[in-house]
């Protein structure tokens, strides 16, 4: 898949902020620019190509409705608003989606994955085969919170259950899709979107905490903050 060119358009910070975090999370997205008004994203996209825009909906100077009206037939539009009233307006412009804050990173994922063919099972609803003793379970890539090593065997902590499987973390790690995957230590392999926090050398997962490895720090820190 080509890399998709991004511009964001936001009045708010965080807003702004949080969509750069998802789009670097993805190797076919690209971060074009991140403005906080539609005159600023006019004069950006006279000099640059952009194939999605992300637009905030209420915005001073003009609404995210009308600024759509006013980009390029190729530029894809995904609104992004905190008001669901505006959903029909923006569905009636052919916009590609349209995100309520705040945003998670699968629905997210389930509109960036509109713009054509998916990147190499690139979808958190897609189902891996896991063999517990006699019993076969299908596990959705987004329920699975992470994989804890355990002697020969791995326990994969879903959001309900855990199942343990005579498998390796080694052979998991180059089966499990690495965008949404990552090895953080020896013994764990994580979901990057369950991943709420990093405190000393602990990522936090809610309530859970998973040991981060000094050799896997560095990728840590610039993948998921």
């Amino acid at each position: 898949m080509e890399t998709i060119k991004c511009l964001v358009i936001d009045d708010e910070e965080l807003a702004r902020a949080l969509l750069q975090t998802y789009i670097a999370k993805l190797d076919f997205l690209e971060l074009i620019g991140s403005v906080e008004s539609p005159v600023e994203a006019l004069h950006f996209m006279r000099s640059e190509t952009v194939d999605l825009l992300f637009l905030d909906i209420q915005m001073p100077e003009i609404k995210g409705t009308d600024f759509a009206k006013m980009v390029p037939t190729t530029t894809q539009v995904i609104f992004t608003t905190a008001y669901s009233e505006y959903a029909l307006e923006g569905f009636e412009l052919n916009a590609l989606d349209y995100l309520l804050k705040p945003i998670t990173f699968e629905r997210f994922l389930t509109a960036v994955n509109k713009m054509g063919p998916a990147p190499e099972t690139a979808k958190v609803d897609e189902t891996l085969t896991v063999k517990s003793g006699y019993d076969l379970h299908k596990l959705r890539y987004g329920d699975i919170r992470y994989v804890e090593s355990d002697s020969e065997y791995v326990i994969y902590h879903t959001i309900d259950k855990k199942i343990m499987s005579n498998q390796s973390l080694k052979s998991l790690e180059h089966l499990l899709p690495n965008w949404l995957f990552m090895r953080v230590h020896r013994s764990y392999i994580v979901n990057k979107t369950a991943v709420t926090g990093l405190k000393d050398r602990q990522l936090l997962l809610s309530d859970t905490q998973i040991p981060v490895s000094a050799r896997y720090m560095e990728r840590v820190r610039k993948e998921l903050f």
